[in-house]
């Protein structure tokens, strides 16, 4: 059974593309913004401060309540629904981090 996604899993795979176009960092010169997937429905939601303004990294305050499987304490998302997929927007696409780290890719 799929389990949700939490902010430490995020921070993993962040690590694990860290010096690829799997990050934010070193892919929003080719277009990319940060952007989860819901598997589920396939609707792509960018990645927004709670405040609504686009984040320049993952943030999981900005999502919908639908996608955040729970809070904490003071009602921050901590972990999403299982069925959420990280990764990035481009040209109304959704591209997972290991698709868009082979976009940036030198040739």
């Amino acid at each position: 059974m799929a389990r949700a996604i939490g902010t430490a899993d995020i921070i993993d795979e962040r690590r694990r593309y860290e010096n690829t176009g799997g990050v934010s960092e070193n892919n929003q010169s080719a277009g990319f913004a940060p952007a989860f997937m819901d598997r589920m429905t396939g609707i792509i939601y960018l990645s927004m401060d709670a405040d609504g303004n686009p984040a320049p990294w993952h943030r999981l305050d900005g999502l919908p309540d639908a996608l955040v499987a729970e809070r904490d304490g003071e009602g921050l998302p901590v972990a999403l629904r299982e069925t959420v997929v990280v990764g990035f927007e481009r040209g109304g696409c959704f591209y997972t981090r290991e698709q868009a780290a082979r976009c940036v890719e030198p040739c």
